[in-house]
């Protein structure tokens, strides 16, 4: 009778044992769920707020400033529902929500002034490349009406283009100011590639497609003449050849 209760002892303190690992694990695995999802929406936040910032080299029109602050406060909204009891992120979801009741003065201008360092353009490039895909985002959860998203795309998509094709027209320019004609010629062919490849047409692109053509056709017309030059010197240098190499010997 002992054993028999023992035995029954023993397997009750198995099964508790058990039970209490497997509670304790599932804990664990909420509570690094919870650390994990925490983390995704911090991202989020800094990755907007960032956005936000780049309004000062970017134009942010009043859609995206909305859908930016929009995205920020569903981000907030979610860590206080994984961490109820934190009065840091209370605040900031309230003062957020209030951001979205503010009025908010948005930039349609596709005017933006590029900046001479490489590395610059190449963040300013990639902060519309962030916003574009943001946008996207947004708009596959639902959070972005359908022809805002279209405009605000196409919008974000000339600009892009604009930058581009600028900065490959003014490092063509620079190029052949110093006579380096083949690099000038490389720049000025890669921005007409682009723009041919653009599946729009507007006043800027045709503008500028004409432009660089007009580049094109000058150094064209530059290399021929060079290059008339440079046979009509090569003929003349081969021809005082031939008449040091038949003139007359002289007596001495």
């Amino acid at each position: 009778m002992i054993v028999s209760i023992i035995i029954v002892l023993i397997v009750a303190l198995i099964v508790i044992a058990l039970w209490v690992s497997a509670v304790q694990q599932h804990k664990e695995k909420q509570e690094t769920e919870r650390r994990k999802e925490l983390t995704k929406q911090k991202a989020i936040i800094e990755e907007t707020e960032e956005a936000l910032m780049n309004s000062a080299n970017i134009p942010l029109s009043e859609n995206i400033i909305r859908v930016l602050q929009r995205r920020s406060y569903e981000a907030l909204s979610s860590m206080v529902n994984h961490s109820p009891n934190s009065k840091a992120l209370k605040n900031r979801m309230n003062e957020s929500k209030e951001q979205l009741s503010n009025p908010v003065q948005g930039n349609n201008s596709d005017n933006l002034s590029l900046p001479s360092n490489d590395k610059q353009l190449v963040a300013l490039i990639q902060g519309i490349k962030k916003l574009r895909v943001i946008l996207r985002s947004e708009h596959s959860k639902g959070r972005v009406d359908s022809q805002v998203f279209g405009g605000e795309d196409k919008r974000l998509e000339k600009l892009q283009l604009r930058i581009n094709i600028e900065s490959q027209i003014k490092r063509g320019l620079s190029a052949r100011s110093a006579s380096m004609v083949g690099s000038a010629r490389q720049y000025f062919e890669k921005a007409y590639a682009t723009l041919s490849a653009v599946t729009y047409s507007d006043e800027y692109v045709n503008a500028k497609r004409q432009e660089v053509e007009s580049y094109l056709e000058e150094i064209s017309t530059e290399l021929k003449a060079s290059n008339a030059t440079a046979l009509k010197k090569k003929a003349e240098a081969e021809q005082d050849d031939l008449d040091v190499l038949f003139a007359p010997k002289k007596k001495w």
